[in-house]
């Protein structure tokens, strides 16, 4: 029992320090962790509808009439409650996550500002700690319009617009990510301008492909309760439109590919893209067969997950087009600074 006990004391220090003396690499692994958290709720929210436990809490902040935890009431299901609750208790270790990356960014942006002598490199990087604030603010406006979701008895618009916000709290962690990985020097291409254009061109159609599908969804059978209402466009119209923009966004992706591996660019880049193009194909094989499948809830999940990773990996290749040099290293973990008696 006490070697347990041991692994997780050390584990909860390692935590602890990581938030209150971070590093380059720990601010990166809490902007990875918010990615990660990002992605899980929006795969989560997407169980819910499919579930359809939309209205599980049928009220809000409350879960049900003066309650803030389930209640039994006639009307709803204890399952479709719990699922639901379980879906806005995930709120919290999203927010958690962002107050880690708050405080972290925080942390490491004073360094070593309390010693004596010039400050040194590393120290004070206000980017980040502006890319970490967003996401604590994308919790509580996520929150909020959440509350607008359940009063609007899942309108489609409305939940429409809570998986778009989802998708731009994970941009933003995917943003602080990038930016925790790289100094801050002016960015500097690694590709052609054109290339670089390319990559641009590719995350918009990205978007636009995710804006289709929550059309899709919107107008599909998963509403997330009875009583939602659904868009009133054609199903199959739809599904058309939303699977000519993933043509798009594939013959894009093998155009930058080849643009890649023909001018010779990064070897990081080039991986990337083929990781994209992966993500992409497996994407496509997914919304195939859960489209001749009649949509089953799994596979709904799945291509939810598989919506977010295209997402994440389209931001990662533009990134990856430029530099701005080297991660600057706190004065914490430079030990010549402290040899010198900095």
């Amino acid at each position: 029992m006490k070697p347990t006990t041991d692994r997780i004391r050390s584990a909860l220090l390692a935590l602890y320090r990581s938030i209150v003396f971070p590093t380059a690499e720990s601010m990166r692994r809490w902007a990875f962790a918010a990615i990660v958290v990002n992605v899980g709720i929006t795969v989560t929210g997407a169980a819910v509808r499919v579930t359809g436990s939309g209205l599980g809490c049928p009220t809000w902040p409350r879960c049900t009439p003066g309650s803030f935890v389930p209640a039994r009431i006639d009307t709803h299901a204890p399952l479709n409650m719990a699922i639901e609750f379980g879906n806005r208790l995930l709120s919290f270790l999203v927010l958690a996550v962002a107050a880690a990356c708050v405080v972290a960014a925080w942390r490491l942006g004073r360094g070593e500002r309390g010693r004596p002598g010039p400050v040194q490199p590393g120290q004070g990087r206000p980017v980040l700690l502006r890319l970490a604030l967003l996401q604590p603010a994308g919790v509580v406006v996520q929150a909020l319009w959440g509350g607008l979701v359940v009063h609007s008895m899942l309108n489609p618009v409305t939940v429409s617009v809570h998986f778009l916000f989802s998708i731009g709290m994970t941009a933003a962690a995917v943003v602080l990510f990038a930016r925790a990985s790289e100094g801050d020097a002016p960015a500097q291409r690694l590709v052609h301008k054109d290339i670089r254009t390319l990559g641009y061109v590719l995350v918009a159609a990205a978007f636009t492909l995710l804006l289709a599908g929550v059309v899709v969804t919107g107008t599909g059978p998963h509403s997330g309760d009875e009583a939602a209402s659904r868009f009133g466009f054609d199903i199959q119209t739809v599904v058309r439109l939303h699977t000519d923009v993933a043509y798009v966004v594939v013959g894009l992706t093998f155009a930058l590919l080849f643009a890649l591996h023909v001018t010779d660019s990064p070897g990081r880049a080039r991986r990337a893209a083929l990781v994209l193009l992966g993500v992409e194909l497996s994407q496509g094989v997914v919304g195939y067969v859960q489209y001749f499948l009649a949509v089953p809830a799994a596979l709904v999940l799945l291509h939810v997950l598989g919506a977010a990773l295209v997402w994440i990996c389209a931001l990662r290749v533009v990134f990856l087009m430029r530099t701005r040099g080297p991660a600057p290293v706190p004065a914490a973990e430079q030990p010549e600074l402290h040899h010198a008696g900095v």
